[in-house]
């Protein structure tokens, strides 16, 4: 059983891990069980070319990223468990927890983070299928989709971000929107104390 389970290694999904990996020491994360399945195939980055991305070189490929990024998130946070080349096919709402089914496994986890991209048709079948709506912010030819949502909130344990959450498809959009579910995340599990996590160079 999950604690935390996170669908798409993209922006938005290695950006949430990330900030909930930082957490780690605190009292009410550190027997936490995190997890991302970090499919890849179908990110906006395999293609994308990087020059107006805060903190990143320009010139740097989005394919590179998606590497870089997961080999990060293990190397830093290892505890965050990464199960790679699965894609998910369902995911099924039970009272408690959710059951999320993969080409190759079945999971369950007592949260759930959305973050594939808005590419329509929307593949994952299940209790989201009712939330799937038209981008907000999308040109209608695009035919992009959203997940209906209120501040990245679905339903109750269930979360979207990144481009699915209505936001436009810029990275540091998409990255802020994976750290603010972290957040909301590290919120919850500090019984409703507003909380995030900041690395810093001064001492504790």
């Amino acid at each position: 059983m999950f604690d935390c389970l996170i669908i798409g290694g993209g922006v938005s999904g290695v950006s949430c891990a990330l900030v909930l990996g930082s957490a780690n020491e605190k009292p009410f994360v550190n027997d936490k069980k995190i997890g991302i399945i970090a499919h890849q195939k179908t990110s906006m980055l395999q293609d994308a070319l990087f020059n107006n991305a805060y903190g990143i070189p320009p010139g740097t490929l989005g394919s590179h990223l998606l590497h870089q990024t997961l080999t990060d998130l293990n190397n830093i946070y290892p505890h965050i468990n990464q199960i790679l080349n699965e894609r998910v096919l369902s995911i099924i709402n039970h009272k408690d927890y959710f059951l999320v089914t993969t080409t190759e496994n079945i999971y369950e986890s007592k949260c759930v983070v959305v973050a594939v991209n808005s590419s329509n048709p929307f593949t994952i079948s299940g209790c989201l299928e009712p939330y799937v709506i038209p981008h907000g912010k999308s040109l209608p030819q695009k035919n992009r989709i959203q997940l209906a949502n209120r501040d990245h909130l679905v339903f109750e344990n269930m979360y979207v971000a990144g481009t699915l959450a209505g936001h436009r498809s810029q990275l540091a959009i998409a990255a802020g929107s994976g750290a603010a579910v972290a957040t909301d995340i590290l919120t919850l599990w500090n019984n409703g104390i507003e909380t995030h996590a900041h690395d810093s160079i001064r001492k504790k």
